[in-house]
């Protein structure tokens, strides 16, 4: 009994022993894990309080840098009126601070930066951009070199230009005699017998046959007989009737193109002329003939055309925006290769109607002496036609930067600023533009190297936009 006792006590005592270690185990793994992950949470908030102070360290470092109106929370140094600082990172400056007891120096803004400076820096020997256009940028004299800038100024000039065309001589259809007989023959002597002849008005072309011209010559004759012996009756009516038929004779005579020289002939001679002669109405040359010897011919027959080349047609295309400055009465000049520095100089007598759907060109009609005939018909020709604009305000075509909507030039301002300025063009020509609004004569402005410039300007003006979107980032004014 007495030993059941004792086993029985043992065993209780050995489940009360492994209860107790195993309890202890656990308490202790338990406080070791705990304190593992304290350990590592401690770790990582003094590795972020590392990391934050060498941020502010590394920005505190840069100029132009001032932490001071950045949102979030303020350290102890910020608490007591330290202000972290970013001025001294190159060419930034975000306050607009200057240091106590310094005189007023540009500010730095980003100054530094090669070829470009922001509104809001000002300085003792540069004018402020503060009062200058936005989009206003400094370059300095390296970088003005490097990109190839020079300057040109607006002038105020008297503007001609020369549109300059081809064209092609030919005959004036207003001085064309085309020769015809009005009554009906036999040619029987021909005294114009070639093409090309030049001839005098007055000389004769040939003799024609007719029987109808003889006829009528004999009935002047025996009217003009009539009228001489009835001019003496007391009776008024059979002389006034006689009077009229000789004059009513004479007038079928010149009709019939019979000169009042031919008709005195016949008068003296009074005898009818078998064959009369036909004359040039023209001086000119002779540019088709069908006049032969024995041809019977008629109204119909189209014998001469004979051309007076004292003044040529010179015809000439222009391009329909050229239209405008065309008019009749304007002084053209013109030149041939066949007579080398040798001008001629006329005028526009007439613009056509219509357009030309093809080659987008108006027909113009110019007239130019030619005394000595050394134009000919179908030569062709170097047209200069003179369009005066009168005084205007001229800027070199390259200094403007047309997108189309908008027309910009840079205004050299002085020690290395430029102003960007719209303006109004009109014209263009010979490397020259007219500007109509927006300059004045004197200004000095960029002709070469303006699109770097206005890159620039462009990017200055993004970066402006940026900053000062930039939550607690004033670029343009300084504290107070």
């Amino acid at each position: 009994m007495k030993l059941a006792l004792t086993t029985r006590a043992l065993v209780i005592g050995i489940g009360f022993l492994v209860a107790g270690i195993l309890i202890g185990g656990g308490a202790a793994y338990w406080y070791a894990a705990r304190k593992e992950a304290a350990a590592v949470r401690q770790n990582a908030a003094a590795s972020a309080a590392q990391q934050g102070s060498a941020k502010s360290s590394e920005m505190a470092g840069m100029p132009g840098m001032d932490m001071s109106s950045m949102p979030g929370k303020q350290n102890k140094a910020e608490a007591s009126g330290s202000v972290q600082d970013m001025g001294n990172m190159p060419g930034m400056d975000i306050s607009g601070k200057q240091p106590q007891g310094s005189p007023a120096a540009p500010s730095q803004g980003m100054s530094n930066m090669p070829g470009m400076n922001m509104p809001g820096n000002s300085g003792s020997q540069t004018p402020s951009m503060e009062s200058m256009a936005p989009g206003s940028v400094l370059l300095d004299a390296a970088t003005q070199q490097k990109i190839g800038v020079t300057y040109a100024t607006v002038r105020r000039a008297r503007l001609e230009r020369t549109i300059r065309t081809v064209g092609l001589i030919q005959m004036d259809d207003e001085k064309i005699s085309r020769v015809h007989v009005k009554v009906a023959g036999w040619i029987e002597d021909v005294y114009l017998n070639y093409v090309g002849k030049l001839i005098k008005k007055g000389q004769p072309l040939f003799t024609l046959y007719s029987p109808d011209l003889v006829s009528t010559e004999q009935e002047y004759l025996i009217a003009r007989k009539g009228q001489q012996y009835l001019a003496k009756t007391p009776y008024t009516d059979i002389s006034s009737d006689a009077n009229s038929l000789l004059n009513a004779t004479r007038d079928r005579l010149r009709l019939w193109d019979i000169s009042d020289a031919q008709i005195h002939d016949l008068e003296t001679s009074g005898k009818a002329q078998r064959v009369m002669t036909l004359y040039s109405p023209i001086s000119g040359f002779v540019m088709t003939r069908n006049a032969y010897e024995q041809t019977y011919v008629t109204p119909e027959t189209d014998l001469y055309d004979i051309a007076d080349l004292s003044t040529i047609w010179v015809y000439v295309d222009i391009f329909e925006y050229e239209a405008p400055f065309v008019h009749v009465g304007q002084t053209a000049q013109m030149q041939l290769s066949y007579f080398p520095g040798r001008t001629y100089r006329g005028k526009v007598t007439y613009i056509y109607p219509t357009l030309d759907p093809k080659t987008r060109t108006i027909k113009v009609r110019l007239e130019f002496p030619n005394p000595g005939y050394e134009l000919k018909p179908d030569m062709y020709a170097d047209v200069e036609l003179n369009v005066n604009y009168g005084t205007q305000t001229l800027v070199p075509s390259e200094a403007v930067l047309n997108s189309g909507t908008r027309q910009v030039v840079f205004i050299a301002k002085g020690d290395g600023y430029f102003e960007p300025r719209d303006i109004k063009i009109g014209d263009q020509f010979d490397g020259q533009t007219v500007v109509l609004a927006g300059l004045k004569p004197g200004e000095k402005i960029v002709a070469s190297g303006n699109f770097l410039i206005d890159s620039e300007s462009r990017l200055g003006a993004a970066m402006q936009q940026m900053m000062a979107s930039m939550p607690g980032m004033d670029m343009g004014k300084g504290k107070k």
